[in-house]
């Protein structure tokens, strides 16, 4: 005979009678609340209510009232999943609390928000209760769970393990979230990998400079950096881009980033023209140079030479030389050479902070035939340099406000950036001998509020702001005959690249390469973007 309203009541009614330490002679009563699971809608609200009050007192029924709470939890009618998850914290005592976490963190996949929000709260709540031990429970499902289940688990993780308190994430939770997460990482797809570096990068125990140089070693190990690089393999080179991302926050002067620097010096810069990009739209050489500029401030001496001459033959590569002229003074070339700015940007600034720890390199380390070729490209891009900022200040002069933030005055704030960052640094290489004391900002990076500087004769134009310069005092001007003749100068054509401004958050590695960013157990997750 099915349970009715009344039996639940009169049932709920000798069990809240009874004396406390009586309860459990009241067997009777609590398996009529649990067999109000089998009733209508009313019974079952009834009993989702009743069972967790109860739960406590009749440990021999403890998994029978789980699984009922359960089958609750799977009802039909969305009101009964909600009062039944909101119950479930009650049963995270004891053993059970591992189990309660694992039925949460399944619970997760309903695409109901108000139902979906529900779960959240009471996985929030019964970590206050045991943070170990549910995520004992939520590892287990992100380890061996459906991939719905273990794709929101792992959001779960990144959003809510910041918000708890340090009592509640103690240095022995912190110690077991970062010893699983390493296990996950086993597997994981590219989405997965930045959602989990930001759980981990937000421990507490690891904000110190030997938690930061874990983190390093943790995506030193994601990358590969022992493997060398197959440029025509999207799934490799989307990889390094994804883990240089990541360490990229973790880099101090205390926490190097010589492994990151040394293998795209070794592996990276040589097949810069070949990589493959794991995104049809991205500039990949350009993507990759704005990488290892910023990795540049961060490295230590090891194999700085070597790195350095690496640099300046790439450089090198991206700065041509002046055309050869004809019998009657005309450019003999057929078309100018273009001048790729955010490239040699890039490059010319990684080689400005490597040149900083070896300030002799040019001197001593580089024959005088090829440094005065190198001087020839770095005057001829240089001049183009001058034609391509006074263009851009014209074009500028007068724009403020909203007028700045049409698309075209967009990319020419940026390009007059990218170009003022160049003309800085080629000034330092003019020195004799090479200097290295100035600072600029990299022209997709916010710009530093600069110090309060005395009142000039000439107010400054909005684009002369911000072009990242340290207010040194500027070289002297060219000698008449210079100037005269770069008047009349036909600047090459240039390019400078309007999507420079600030690196995407692409997830998602192509799976199915075993360990690593792969295809968990043969189904790859593809990826996501």
């Amino acid at each position: 005979m099915a349970v009715t309203v009344e039996d639940l009541y009169r049932s709920y009614g000798v069990l809240a009678d009874a004396a406390k330490d009586n309860l459990s002679q009241h067997k009777d009563a609590y398996q009529c609340i649990l067999d109000g699971v089998k009733g209508g809608p009313k019974e079952k609200r009834l009993a989702a209510q009743f069972i967790p009050k109860f739960f406590s007192s009749f440990p021999e029924l403890a998994d029978a009232a789980i699984n009922a709470q359960l089958d609750l939890c799977e009802d039909e009618d969305v009101s009964i999943r909600r009062q039944a998850i909101k119950e479930l914290p009650r049963f995270a005592t004891g053993e059970n609390i591992l189990r309660v976490a694992d039925i949460l963190t399944q619970l997760l996949q309903t695409d109901d928000v108000p139902e979906f929000n529900q779960v959240n709260t009471a996985l929030l709540s019964i970590f206050k209760v045991d943070a170990k031990g549910t995520l004992e429970g939520m590892f287990s499902q992100i380890l061996q769970g459906e991939d719905i289940v273990r794709e929101r688990a792992i959001k779960f993780l990144s959003l809510k393990l910041k918000t708890l308190p340090e009592e509640v994430m103690t240095k022995e939770v912190e110690d077991f979230v970062f010893a699983e997460t390493k296990k996950v990482l086993d597997d994981v797809t590219g989405e997965e990998f930045v959602l989990l570096m930001r759980v981990v990068c937000g421990l507490r125990a690891l904000q110190s400079v030997a938690g930061r140089q874990q983190l390093v070693e943790l995506v030193v190990e994601q990358a590969f950096l022992g493997t060398a690089l197959n440029p025509a393999d999207p799934d490799m080179v989307d990889r390094l881009l994804q883990c240089s991302r990541q360490a990229l926050p973790l880099f101090s002067k205390n926490v190097h980033s010589t492994r990151f620097l040394t293998y795209f010096c070794e592996h990276v810069l040589p097949n810069l023209s070949t990589l493959t990009s794991p995104v049809a739209e991205l500039d990949i050489q350009l993507e990759v140079l704005k990488l290892l500029a910023e990795m540049t401030p961060f490295s230590d001496m090891e194999k700085l030479e070597a790195n350095l001459h690496q640099m300046f033959k790439t450089l090198l590569e991206y700065m041509p030389l002046p055309p050869e002229e004809g019998e009657n003074g005309e450019n003999s070339a057929s078309e100018e050479p273009k001048l790729q700015f955010s490239y040699v940007e890039c490059l010319l600034f990684g080689f400005h902070q490597l040149g900083k720890k070896l300030p002799d390199f040019l001197l001593d380390k580089v024959d005088a035939e090829r440094l005065k070729d190198f001087k020839i490209r770095l005057q001829y891009f240089a001049r183009g340099l001058q034609v391509y900022i006074r263009q851009l200040r014209v074009a500028l002069q007068g724009k403020t406000g909203d007028a700045l933030k049409t698309d075209e005055n967009k990319i020419k704030v940026v390009a007059l950036k990218i170009t003022n960052n160049i003309n800085i640094l080629i000034k330092d290489l003019f020195h004799n001998p090479p200097s290295y004391k100035s600072t600029v900002t990299l022209s997709w990076k916010p710009v530093q509020k600069a110090e309060p500087q005395p009142v000039a004769a000439k107010r400054q134009s909005a684009e002369e702001m911000g072009t990242g310069a340290t207010g040194k005092k500027q070289i002297s001007p060219l000698p008449r005959t210079q100037r005269d003749a770069r008047q009349i100068y036909n600047p090459p054509s240039g390019k400078y690249s309007a999507t420079i401004g600030t690196y995407e958050q692409r997830g998602g590695f192509r799976g199915g390469r075993g360990r690593g960013f792969g295809g968990r157990g043969g189904r790859s997750r593809g990826r996501i973007y």
